[in-house]
């Protein structure tokens, strides 16, 4: 049995090439049992999801925008790209890590000679909230550094390579005051918006650096620029933010303890090779009537 798989909204080398090797065949929309969707608007979408597309792979890790849309239902199977950019965003975490850790930030933006040491990665206290697979790939990467690694998930089941895992809600308020450095990966979702407030912005220590590699709206900003106006920690590094983009005049781009990059984690000319596995893997698995990879739960926002 093949599989009718149109590509969009433009083909894609890379990925017509997976869905070939998956035992898939390059269709038209009009012809397609399955679509894999490398652009960002879910309206342009829309025209093509004919009544036979019986499953949509999407690009995208987040998908709070598309939930939004409300084509995500149970007509059909929607996977997204859960941890295939994993290693790729936990590369630049490890680098915001680092750069807030060491006033890298503020040195860049110096324009006189003045002693600026910062602290030391190694053997620091690091809470990473989220160890789905951008978390395991940033556990990963902290190997060598010889860190303590307290991760929080969603049930709390032990994650590889970390010291302690906690449930959401379950004693997580006693973590914030300990963490030397708190990464938040976790999924955009009703649950966790605002996760960090003024109230957990005041219980971490004044040193304490926030990286945010996972989406704006996780944070409260205005709690934040408060923050690190009055010092109740000492740095944040956000490659999202809320809003987003950030306006040109927002504190936070001028704030020498923040380094901000524009969600410029994932790299968009690896995109296609990033993706290139999941959509042959998912297209074997969906000739072969096997669970994909991926699939989105719209309860759970992801």
């Amino acid at each position: 049995m093949t599989v009718a798989v149109h590509v969009g909204p433009e083909p894609d080398p890379e990925i017509l090439a997976a869905v070939r090797e998956g035992g898939g065949v390059p269709a038209d929309a009009d012809d397609a049992e399955a679509i894999v969707w490398l652009g960002d608007e879910p309206a342009v979408l829309a025209p093509r999801l004919n009544p036979r597309v019986q499953w949509v792979q999407l690009a995208h890790a987040g998908v709070e925008r598309w939930l939004a849309s409300g084509l995500i239902d149970g007509e059909r199977i929607w996977t997204s790209a859960a941890a295939v950019f994993s290693a790729q965003v936990a590369e630049h975490a490890l680098a915001l890590i680092l750069a807030a850790m060491r006033r890298l930030g503020e040195s860049a933006r110096a324009e006189h000679w003045e002693e600026r040491y910062g602290q030391l990665l190694a053997g620091s206290n690091v809470l990473i909230v989220g160890a789905g697979g951008i978390g395991r790939a940033l556990i990963d990467l902290l190997g060598p550094f010889g860190v303590e690694i307290v991760a929080v998930t969603r049930r709390g089941l032990p994650v590889p390579g970390a010291q302690r895992t906690v449930a959401c809600g379950d004693g997580v308020e006693d973590l914030w005051p300990h963490a030397d450095v708190v990464v938040l990966a976790a999924p955009s979702t009703a649950a966790t918006r605002h996760l960090i407030d003024e109230r957990v912005l005041r219980a971490m220590p004044s040193s304490s650096v926030l990286v945010n590699v996972a989406r704006g709206s996780l944070i409260d900003t205005d709690a934040l620029v408060r923050a690190l106006d009055d010092g109740w920690i000492g740095a944040a590094a956000l490659d999202v933010c809320d809003p987003e983009p950030l306006p040109d005049r927002h504190p936070l781009w001028h704030h020498p303890r923040a380094i901000i990059t524009p969600h410029a984690a994932t790299i968009p000319d690896l995109i296609s090779s990033a993706m290139a596995p999941r959509v042959r893997e998912n297209v074997h698995r969906f000739r072969t009537g096997e669970r994909l990879l991926g699939v989105i739960d719209p309860e759970r926002g992801y």
